[in-house]
C-alpha cells in the first residue's frame, strides 16, 4: 500500500513539474523559426536580384539606344556596366543579349544584328559571344503591338539570371531563373549601326523599306 502511494505521489510530483517546458517549447518551435528567418532573407535576396536584372535589362537597351554606330568595344563596355549593376550579387550567372530588331512596312520585325555577353566569375569587363537569335529572323511574335509601327527600329535587351538560394532547403534548391526585357528607340538617328564602319568608309543607310 505504502509503496502505491509512494508511486502516486511521485506521478503527482511529475506532472507538477514544469522545470525544463521552456527548453522543449524552444526546441519544438526553434526549427520554425529558423525556416522563417531563413525563408524571409532567401526571399528578400531573391526580390533583391530580380529588380536588378529589370534595371539591368533597361540600362543595356539606354545605352545602346543612345549610339549612332557601335563597334565590339562600345557592345562590351555597355554589357558591363548593365552587369556592374549586379554588385553585390555575383554576376556570373547573367546571360545578356542586345539585338536591333527593325519593323518593315508589312510591321513585320525582324533582326537587324545581334550580339550576347557572359561575364566570368571574378572577372570585372564582360565577355561577347554568339547570340541565341540571327539576323534576319522573324521576332515579330515577341514585340508588343504597340511598338509594332512601321519603318521603325528598336533596341531590344535581354537579361536572364540563375539565383541560387545560399539556404536550399528554405527555397528551390536547384536555383530560380530571373528574366527580363526591355525596347528603346533609338535616339540619335533612325537606327544603330552596328558594327561600325572603319575609319574612311561611309556610314551604312538604316532600312526604309
Amino acid at each position: 500500500m505504502r509503496q502505491r502511494v509512494r508511486i502516486w505521489l511521485r506521478l503527482r510530483r511529475f506532472a507538477r513539474d514544469r522545470r525544463g517546458l521552456a527548453a522543449v517549447e524552444f526546441a519544438l518551435i526553434l526549427p520554425l523559426m529558423l525556416l522563417l528567418f531563413f525563408g524571409t532573407v532567401e526571399f528578400s535576396s531573391g526580390v533583391a536580384v530580380d529588380r536588378k536584372v529589370t534595371l539591368m535589362a533597361r540600362t543595356l537597351s539606354d545605352l545602346t539606344s543612345q549610339s549612332i554606330s557601335v563597334a565590339d568595344s562600345d557592345l562590351t563596355n555597355f554589357f558591363s556596366a548593365a552587369v556592374g549593376i549586379m554588385t553585390p550579387y555575383d554576376p556570373s550567372p547573367t546571360q545578356a543579349t542586345l539585338s536591333e530588331i527593325y519593323v518593315d512596312s508589312t510591321n513585320t520585325a525582324k533582326i537587324q544584328w545581334t550580339k550576347a555577353a557572359t561575364i566570368a566569375s571574378g572577372a570585372t569587363q564582360a565577355t561577347l559571344t554568339p547570340s541565341s537569335h540571327t539576323v534576319g529572323q522573324n521576332v515579330t511574335s515577341i514585340v508588343p503591338p504597340a511598338l509594332l509601327i512601321p519603318q521603325t527600329s528598336l533596341i531590344y535587351s535581354e537579361i536572364s539570371y540563375k539565383y541560387v538560394p545560399t539556404v536550399g532547403w528554405v527555397m528551390a534548391k536547384a536555383g530560380i531563373t530571373l528574366s527580363d526585357v526591355a525596347y528603346t528607340r533609338p535616339r540619335q538617328a533612325n537606327c544603330v549601326i552596328y558594327p561600325t564602319p572603319a575609319s574612311g568608309s561611309p556610314m551604312p543607310a538604316c532600312p526604309s523599306t
